[in-house]
């Protein structure tokens, strides 16, 4: 594990391994950067992989008050020390509300070579997340049956359908999703006040791969059309017959589409 500074005093994590030009990964919520493990085999034979954890779980520090802007400073700490460490510029792939930690991030930092967005966790109109679907999720934790607030979040948030939520819930990492479930109301909460501001990315010219899954709900097309719309330099590929979670259900092909765009 290594670590460095956030812009306001928190530790972050990130562990190292593969060889080659450096890739930082961050993960979406509730979870670590022991997500990435189904997928790590396809990707550390190109990489130097950098699998951070996001604040507020595993190695990494947190604050007394959250605020989603602070992750983004977070993701750029991590990038600026690869990029001292290793002297190159760093490549970034970001999932979920990972992704949105990412793009945010890109505003922060000019050692950012080329970025990668798998279904970023951003509104395109109003708020996805109905507050009584919050307020469910809040209970289950409250009365301490995380996995429950866990299901409301991958059923009607997410989206994902029976057979690949049954498949999602026998992954290893499943427990430590369970133990981070307490950290889904603040990301939500926050997910949702967030307005994207195309204004503010007019001159973010990294070049930019947007994936998804054709099996994904409908708005992860918004969303990728009012990126594309407002990125110099992006474009977007669909991954067929997927949803949420192809590192997961299909890594070959994920690491595949990584792959070729970052070593194009």
């Amino acid at each position: 594990m290594e670590q460095t500074i956030s812009h306001d005093g928190t530790p972050i994590a990130y562990w190292r391994s593969g060889s080659g030009p450096p890739l930082v990964l961050i993960h979406g919520a509730t979870a670590d950067h022991q997500r990435w493990a189904t997928v790590l085999p396809q990707l550390e034979p190109h990489f130097t992989v950098l699998a951070m954890d996001r604040r507020g779980r595993g190695g990494s520090g947190d604050s007394p008050e959250y605020d989603g802007l602070r992750e983004a400073e977070d993701v750029a700490a991590v990038v600026e020390a690869v990029a001292a460490d290793t002297g190159k510029q760093v490549n970034l792939l970001g999932h979920s509300f990972g992704g949105h930690c990412c793009l945010e991030a890109a505003l922060l930092t000019g050692k950012m070579r080329r970025l990668v967005l798998y279904e970023p966790a951003i509104a395109p109109a109003d708020p996805p997340v109905p507050e009584e679907v919050l307020d469910r999720m809040q209970a289950a934790l409250d009365r301490g049956t995380p996995e429950a607030a866990l299901e409301i979040m991958f059923r009607e948030v997410v989206q994902m359908p029976d057979h690949e939520f049954d498949m999602y819930r026998r992954l290893p990492v499943w427990p430590v999703r369970v133990t981070l479930a307490h950290t889904l109301p603040r990301e939500l909460r926050y997910h949702s006040a967030y307005r994207f501001d195309a204004d503010r990315f007019a001159g973010m010219d990294t070049p930019t791969l947007l994936l998804s899954g054709s099996d994904s709900p409908a708005f992860t097309r918004d969303v990728d059309e009012m990126l594309l719309a407002a990125l110099p330099n992006a474009r977007a590929v669909v991954m067929p017959g997927q949803q949420h979670i192809a590192m997961d259900t299909n890594p070959e092909l994920f690491a595949g589409e990584v792959v070729s765009f970052l070593l194009d």
